[in-house]
């Protein structure tokens, strides 16, 4: 048996019959520890109880703008985020779950009529599929076809993170992002960690040292991956603690975008661009990752790549864009590296945003 089949098999016995909860986890890997933004919490108290139960994300997949939209959601286990995210798309939208856990996905198949009945959809607007994230080419999914993928707390649980990287960038169509949350070392692990169950189901074994996932992304055709937030995560469980340490972990949200033509780094061409303060739930402000703030009604200068990221997305038509004289100033001033760790570390003194 390959090293990847043992791994792939280890987790789907860790969710599918160790875990029978979300209280039998051993640390807060794999749960969620942001803070819910007040006009999703009604949306996840709709939710089926029985769903919500099996849910063991580490971060909110639920970026702005996704009204109508054609969702993928890598690993979605029992539903919860593809619920969550059925509402937000409106009857129109489609979302797909994909997981290879038989045990999980029952869960999510037997309360699809409940969901599309409490959201007053004629049909359901979603549909699951069995099936390995690192194969996605396999599972009949149109390439293209999907304005975004999420993912929550799943990435870190593949043996082969390159190939879900490099499926995602083929599924998605022009200007579509990648937006999930995962687990995040501050260092490469000893590989025989993964050996142990526990430490791999808890999201802890598997988890990439953060330069390696952004050279990865970048070579999957992810030019300029995007922080959006980060926080430290505390390994209460003292035999977890002691047989990871020294190595310290974060849960960290990324948005990644295929869009061409990107610069490697951040490049300065005079252009500016103007929110016109009309995205839902953002009538002042609103932020495109961790340093990118955009307040109503003023230009403000960006980078090429952010120039050209917010006009091939679903965010072009919520900013007016000026692109200058066009020559080429040299770098882009105060732009900070995609380090999880920098904006997590903040959290821990009360200054992360």
């Amino acid at each position: 048996m390959s090293d990847h089949q043992s791994i792939l098999e280890q987790v789907q016995r860790y969710y599918g019959e160790t875990l029978t909860g979300s209280h039998d986890l051993r640390t807060d890997a794999c749960c969620d520890g942001a803070a819910v933004p007040e006009a999703l919490k009604p949306l996840l108290a709709d939710i089926h109880p029985e769903v919500s139960e099996r849910y063991y994300g580490c971060g909110l997949v639920a970026p702005d703008a996704l009204e109508g939209l054609r969702v993928l959601d890598l690993g979605c286990g029992a539903g919860r985020d593809v619920y969550l995210l059925s509402r937000l798309v409106g009857e129109q939208g489609e979302v797909v779950g994909v997981d290879m856990t038989a045990a999980q996905l029952a869960v999510a198949e037997r309360h699809r009529a409940y969901h599309a009945e409490r959201y007053g959809y004629a049909r359901s607007n979603v549909r699951f599929v069995e099936g390995r994230i690192e194969a996605l080419g396999a599972l009949g999914l149109p390439a293209g076809g999907f304005d975004l993928i999420v993912s929550n707390c799943v990435l870190n649980l593949s043996p082969d993170k390159a190939a879900v990287l490099a499926g995602a960038y083929q599924l998605l169509a022009p200007g579509g992002e990648f937006y999930f949350a995962d687990v995040y070392a501050d260092r490469r692990l000893p590989a025989a960690l993964a050996e142990d169950p526990v430490l791999y189901g808890e999201c802890l074994a598997g988890a990439l040292y953060w330069a390696d996932f952004l050279s990865l992304a970048r070579a999957a055709g992810f030019t300029d991956p995007r922080l959006v937030d980060a926080r430290p995560l505390a390994i209460d469980d003292t035999q977890v603690a002691e047989k990871v340490a020294p190595a310290r972990f974060c849960s960290a949200t990324y948005r990644l975008f295929k869009v061409e033509g990107l610069d490697p780094g951040a490049e300065d061409h005079g252009q500016t661009v103007t929110y016109r303060g009309d995205l839902s739930g953002y009538p002042d402000n609103w932020s495109l990752d961790r340093d990118r703030r955009f307040p109503t009604g003023h230009a403000v200068a960006v980078s090429a790549n952010s120039y050209r990221i917010l006009r091939a997305s679903r965010f072009s038509r919520a900013f007016a864009f000026d692109a200058g004289a066009g020559a080429h100033r040299g770098p882009f001033p105060g732009v900070s590296d995609a380090n999880p760790f920098t904006t997590a570390i903040a959290c821990t003194t009360g200054s992360c945003c």
